[in-house]
């Protein structure tokens, strides 16, 4: 039985990953935060192994990989949420780099052969022009804000450990990725809160929105988190791989498809507490490095996540 480290392993992307673990027949262990709330994990809580830690505390780290000695590490644990990035740099960048020198250096101290998925973002990428789209890995690091900053450091951090020690660290750059679970702050969960909301007679029919005019290129979690095993099972390390859909949507186009899943009568208005200091205008990659290496091809289409997203929502209103 092949056994797994995930970090933020009660996190929306990393709750996913536990259940596909599971389901391939993994031993599963998990670090969350002191306190942290459990609710993404409590269908299959009886099953895993988890640690209290904070990722920045390396000795803490070094007891849990020093316990679980795990085959595969996937390093989910962060800041990830861009708004709060803008508000809190500084918690920012120490949370994702410091929290990733932490798990690198406890590979490095106790000499494990375990194999890293290190969660990078499409928005290291940052700046893009369009003769420069799709976005392939090549491309170069033009990040607009600091969580997007703090993903190049969390990258450069794994390739100074490959270089130097070969720590077996494989760096996945995930674009948009959306489905149940996610967090209310983030775009899509957010709208879909919102109707489910406005279904209940909770909310006046008014949704409120920011940019609608940034095009994305989103892919579903739960084929996410497949890309994420297919990664440490078949990429190089050393390596970054591009995750996407190689589609891109606008902001507007995924509200209309939310609404038309609905029944009421539903109006937009901006709000202005809603707009980023500084934004993107189109985020679209290419993955045919990853999909070459792997056979990897997203499989649940967008209006299925999305539908997905909103019914969540709509048990939980």
């Amino acid at each position: 039985m092949k056994k797994a480290l995930i970090t933020g392993i009660s996190g929306f992307v990393g709750s996913h990953l536990a259940e596909h673990l599971l389901s391939k027949g993994f031993e599963v262990h998990g670090t969350i935060r002191p306190r942290s709330r459990r609710e993404n994990i409590k269908h299959i809580e009886s099953k895993l192994k988890l640690f209290d830690v904070d990722i920045k505390e390396e000795h803490s780290i070094m007891r849990v990989l020093k316990e679980s000695k795990p085959d595969y590490i996937f390093h989910l644990a962060a800041q990830s949420f861009v708004p709060t990035s803008f508000s809190a740099p500084q918690e920012t960048i120490n949370t994702n780099v410091n929290g990733t020198i932490s798990v690198l250096e406890a590979v490095r101290e106790l000499n494990l052969d375990s194999v890293i998925q290190i969660a990078g973002s499409s928005e290291e990428y940052g700046i893009v022009f369009l003769n420069e789209l799709p976005i392939e890995e090549t491309n170069l690091f033009r990040p607009v804000n600091p969580y997007g900053v703090s993903k190049v450091g969390q990258d450069l951090v794994a390739a100074g450990y490959y270089n130097s020690y070969k720590i077996k660290s494989i760096v996945t750059r995930a674009f948009n990725h959306t489905g149940p679970r996610h967090g209310e702050q983030f775009v899509t969960s957010n709208f879909a809160k919102q109707i489910a909301e406005i279904e209940s007679g909770k909310r006046k029919p008014i949704i409120k929105v920011g940019n609608l005019d940034a095009w994305r290129d989103f892919t579903d979690v739960r084929d996410i988190v497949r890309a994420y095993t297919l990664a440490v099972e078949m990429c190089d390390p050393g390596e970054a791989y591009n995750i996407c859909s190689e589609k891109a949507h606008s902001i507007k186009e995924l509200l209309n498809m939310l609404i038309s899943l609905s029944k009421n009568e539903i109006i937009m208005e901006q709000d202005p507490a809603r707009m980023r200091p500084s934004d993107n205008e189109v985020i679209q990659g290419d993955c045919s490095k990853f999909r070459e290496k792997t056979g990897w091809r997203p499989e649940i289409p967008l209006k299925k996540t999305l539908e997905d997203l909103l019914n969540y929502w709509r048990e939980l209103v």
